[in-house]
C-alpha cells in the first residue's frame, strides 16, 4: 500500500489542476435536473453513474468559481469497494498557525466511504502531509483553522456528513462513482 500511494502522491504532486468545463457542465444539468424532478414528487432515474473525470471537473470547477479560500485544490481517485484517494491543496496563507503547519501544503489521503442513514464520513483513513503520514488530529487543527478563516461551525475528518440532492448511497469502482437516489412515483 505504501508503494502505491507514494506513486498516487508523485503524479499529483507533477500534475496542475485541469478540468473539463464540459463535463462540468454535465454534472451541473443532472444536479438541475434531479432538483426539478424532486421538486416535482418524482424521481426521473436510480441511478448517476460519473466518471473520476466529470466528478473531478465538477470539484475543480466549483473551488475555482466559488473562490475557495482554504481548498484550492480537491482531485479524486476512484476504486472498488468505495475506496477512494485524493490529494487537496490547502491555503492558510496570512493565518496564525502552529508551527509544524506550513501557510500552503498539499495533503493526501487514502479512505473508505461510508454510507449509513443518508449520511456519509471516510473510515480507514490514512493521511500524509506533504507526504509524510500524519495522524487524523493532524487535520482537525488545518479544519479548526478554516472555519474559522470562513466563521464557520468547525467540525472533524471523522464527522457524518449529510448526502446532497436526494443521495441514498453512493458506491464506487475504477475510475467510477455510482450515486443512488430514492425511487419515487409521480405525484397524483
Amino acid at each position: 500500500m505504501g508503494t502505491v500511494l507514494f506513486l498516487f502522491f508523485s503524479v499529483y504532486l507533477a500534475s496542475d489542476v485541469q478540468y473539463s468545463l464540459k463535463e462540468a457542465q454535465k454534472v451541473f444539468q443532472i444536479i438541475e435536473d434531479i432538483q426539478i424532478a424532486q421538486m416535482n414528487g418524482r424521481m426521473i432515474t436510480e441511478r448517476i453513474v460519473l466518471s473520476e473525470s466529470e466528478l473531478n471537473s465538477y470539484i475543480a470547477y466549483r473551488i475555482e468559481t466559488e473562490k475557495e479560500e482554504v481548498m484550492k485544490e480537491l482531485s479524486l481517485k476512484l476504486f472498488e469497494g468505495n475506496r477512494i484517494e485524493g490529494k487537496i491543496l490547502i491555503d492558510l496563507r496570512g493565518q496564525n498557525l502552529p508551527k509544524f503547519l506550513r501557510p500552503e501544503m498539499n495533503l493526501f489521503f487514502a479512505a473508505k466511504l461510508k454510507i449509513l442513514n443518508d449520511k456519509v464520513r471516510l473510515v480507514d483513513r490514512k493521511m500524509f502531509l506533504e507526504g509524510q503520514r500524519i495522524q487524523p488530529m493532524v487535520i482537525d487543527v488545518i479544519i479548526e483553522i478554516a472555519s474559522r478563516m470562513q466563521n464557520e461551525e468547525p467540525s472533524s475528518m471523522g464527522d457524518w456528513y449529510d448526502l446532497p440532492y436526494g443521495i441514498k448511497n453512493i458506491k464506487t469502482q475504477q475510475g467510477k462513482a455510482m450515486f443512488y437516489f430514492s425511487k419515487r412515483k409521480k405525484s397524483p
